[in-house]
C-alpha cells in the first residue's frame, strides 16, 4: 500500500503554474526611454511614454496566448485623466520562446492644469484563456501650479510683473512712466456644463488715483471649451503701457469676471504704484 500512498501525494508535491502578474513598468519622458529615478517629479501639460510587461500567462493546448489588457490614469482623488484605453495580445508562442514576455506600452497626456499630488496609472490585464486577471497601479508625482479651490467663484494668485514673459512676480507693484505693467491671475469657483464646458469671461481696467478710468479692455477675455478632465481654473492675465507723462501715485486694476454656466460674477481690485 506503501508505493499507492506515494503516487497518490505527487500532484500536491508538484510546483504550482506562475500567477498573472504585471511586472517591469516604466515611465520615462522619451519613447523607449529609461525609467523616472526615485523622487522625480512631472509636470502638467507633458506626455508619459508607459510600459510593462506580463508573465504568469497561460496558453492553449494549441500554444495560443490571448490577453486582453486596459490602461487608465488617475488624479489623486480618484478622477480619471483621459478615457480608458483597451486593447487585447493575441499570438501564438513557440517553444523557444518560453520565456517570451508581452509587452503593454502607450502614451498618457498630464492635463495641462494638473494639480500637484501623487498621481497613478491604473493597468488591468485579464488572461482570456486561463479566466485570470491582475492588477497594478504605479505611481506618478506630479509637481503643479498651486491655486486654492473655491466654492465659489473667485480670483487667485494676482501677480504682477515687468513683462509679459516674466515668471518671477515683482515683490513690489512699483513702477516708472512709460514702463510696461503686466498681471497674471487665476480664475477657479466656476461651475461645469455638459463634458465639462467652462464658459468664463474676464474684463479689466486701469483707474487713476482720482477714480477717473484711464482703460478698459475693448473685448472681454472669454475661455469656453470642453475636456474630459475638469479643468481646475483658467489662467488670465492682462497688460498696458503706461504714458511717458503718467503722475505718480497709487493706482487700481479692477477685474470684473463672468461665469455664465453658473450664473455667477465677481469682482476685485488690486493696486500698483507709479514713482
Amino acid at each position: 500500500m506503501r508505493p499507492i500512498l506515494l503516487v497518490a501525494l505527487l500532484p500536491a508535491l508538484l510546483p504550482a503554474a506562475p500567477a498573472l502578474q504585471i511586472v517591469k513598468p516604466i515611465v520615462s519622458q522619451m519613447d523607449g526611454g529609461a525609467g523616472d529615478p526615485p523622487g522625480f517629479d512631472h509636470v502638467p501639460g507633458e506626455v508619459l511614454f508607459f510600459s510593462c510587461r506580463i508573465t504568469g500567462y497561460s496558453k492553449s493546448s494549441e500554444a495560443q496566448v490571448h490577453l486582453a489588457y486596459s490602461v487608465q490614469p488617475f488624479d489623486p482623488k480618484g478622477v480619471p485623466l483621459a478615457e480608458i484605453y483597451k486593447n487585447e495580445i493575441s499570438d501564438e508562442v513557440s517553444v523557444q520562446d518560453k520565456d517570451w514576455m508581452p509587452k503593454i506600452a502607450t502614451e498618457i497626456a498630464l492635463p495641462p492644469l494638473a494639480a500637484s499630488g501623487a498621481y497613478k496609472i491604473v493597468i488591468k490585464v485579464e488572461d482570456m484563456i486561463a479566466k485570470t486577471s491582475a492588477e497594478l497601479a504605479v505611481p506618478v508625482s506630479v509637481r503643479g501650479h498651486e491655486v486654492e479651490p473655491s466654492d465659489a467663484l473667485i480670483v487667485r494668485n494676482f501677480r504682477f510683473f515687468r513683462g509679459e514673459e516674466d515668471t518671477q512676480p515683482l515683490e513690489k507693484p512699483a513702477y516708472k512712466p512709460g514702463d510696461g505693467v503686466w498681471a497674471k491671475f487665476d480664475i477657479t469657483g466656476f461651475k461645469y456644463g455638459d463634458k465639462n464646458k467652462v464658459d468664463v469671461s474676464y474684463v479689466t481696467s486701469v483707474i487713476a488715483p482720482s477714480g477717473k478710468v484711464l482703460w478698459t479692455q475693448p473685448e472681454p477675455a472669454v475661455e469656453q471649451s470642453e475636456s474630459f478632465y475638469p479643468k481646475r481654473y483658467v489662467p488670465a492675465q492682462m497688460g498696458i503701457n503706461l504714458t511717458p507723462t503718467i503722475h505718480p501715485g497709487e493706482y487700481t486694476i479692477a477685474v470684473q469676471v463672468k461665469d455664465a454656466t453658473g450664473g455667477q460674477t465677481f469682482e476685485t481690485k488690486y493696486t500698483f504704484t507709479v514713482e
